[in-house]
């Protein structure tokens, strides 16, 4: 019965030291291993072995980047001007052994170091270049902090300016700025479509003038073209009848005594209208006419006509 008791507290003792002795590391961590108090190794992910009572596992670091947000530091700008500045670091342990050895909080020490080198640089420049130089003042900031971490087992892969944020007044001041700068650029736009609008409308009217003087102009050459082909037909039919007269003179065998009482019976025709005419009548007209006169005076005074008066000829028509 002793004997069964003395197995078992042998196994149990076993068992707790094989338990003691195998720890399991993830992935992307690492552990340090102390021997009696003393650095021993670094072991990576995956089962550590270690010596029970001897042998001392420090807690898990992790080995990927990691994010640290930093509260609001009061910081002095080179004008005089108090503002307030949070930061975020992005930082990775390259280094478990100088991580763990060589500062005490890494983390504190880091933003100590991360409020200490945002004055420096901030400290020298105004309101304006800290508000308009977030990417200068990151990669200055990075290089500092990656220089001095670099002793610790870290490597700083990127800082940011997380907010800037200026005293009340000053936000004031900086919104009425903005506001005028936004009206200014309003009234620059107002005005630049006006001046496009004005030009288009210039544009428009330029080309509606052309448009109608180039349709006055060919309303006109049209008008001109039409008028001249009128007149071409009058005067071709005018011609027409000229020849048809001549025609019917020739087959109609008129004397020259014809002629003349015709063109005088024409007289009054022609005299008709407002126009001023002149009118030529020929010379051998002349004698017909007084003669044409006295014997109307005769036949005034008898009532009839005289005895010498020619009758007037009369004329047949030889067609229908």
């Amino acid at each position: 019965m002793g004997l069964e008791i003395f197995l078992g507290v042998v196994v149990l003792l076993a068992l707790i030291v094989g338990f003691r002795s195998i720890r399991l590391v993830p992935q992307a961590r690492v552990v340090l291993v102390q021997r009696l108090g003393r650095y021993h190794k670094t072991a990576g992910s995956g089962p550590v072995f270690v010596v029970p009572f001897m042998d001392k596992i420090l807690p898990i670091i992790d080995l990927r980047e990691q994010v640290e947000p930093f509260l609001p530091q009061a910081v002095i700008t080179a004008d005089n001007v108090g503002i307030q500045v949070a930061t975020v670091v992005y930082y990775q342990i390259i280094d478990a052994k100088n991580a763990t050895y060589q500062v005490v909080n890494l983390v504190g020490a880091m933003e100590q170091l991360t409020i200490t080198s945002l004055r420096n640089v901030i400290g020298g420049l105004t309101l304006d270049r800290a508000l308009t130089s977030r990417e200068d003042i990151n990669a200055k900031m990075r290089v500092v902090l990656d220089e001095v971490t670099e002793g610790w087992g870290v490597r700083v892969t990127r800082v940011e300016l997380k907010d800037i944020i200026p005293p009340h007044d000053v936000q004031q001041a900086m919104e009425k700025q903005m506001q005028a700068e936004r009206e200014k650029r309003a009234a620059v736009l107002r005005a630049e479509g006006q001046k496009q609008a004005a030009v288009l409308q210039a544009e428009g009217e330029k080309q509606a003038a052309i448009l109608t003087a180039e349709g006055k102009r060919q309303a006109l050459i049209l008008q001109a073209e039409g008028d001249g082909q009128a007149l071409i037909t009058v005067q071709e039919a005018q011609a027409q009848a000229i020849h048809m007269v001549f025609d019917a003179l020739n087959t109609s065998n008129a004397t020259p005594e014809i002629l003349k009482y015709l063109y005088i019976q024409a007289l009054p025709k022609m005299a008709e209208g407002t126009a001023n005419k002149l009118f030529v009548v020929p010379s051998e007209l002349e004698g017909i006419a007084a003669m044409g006169a006295t014997f109307a005076a005769g036949g005034a005074q008898n009532g009839q006509p005289g005895a010498t008066t020619p009758a007037r000829p009369a004329i047949e028509r030889t067609g229908p």
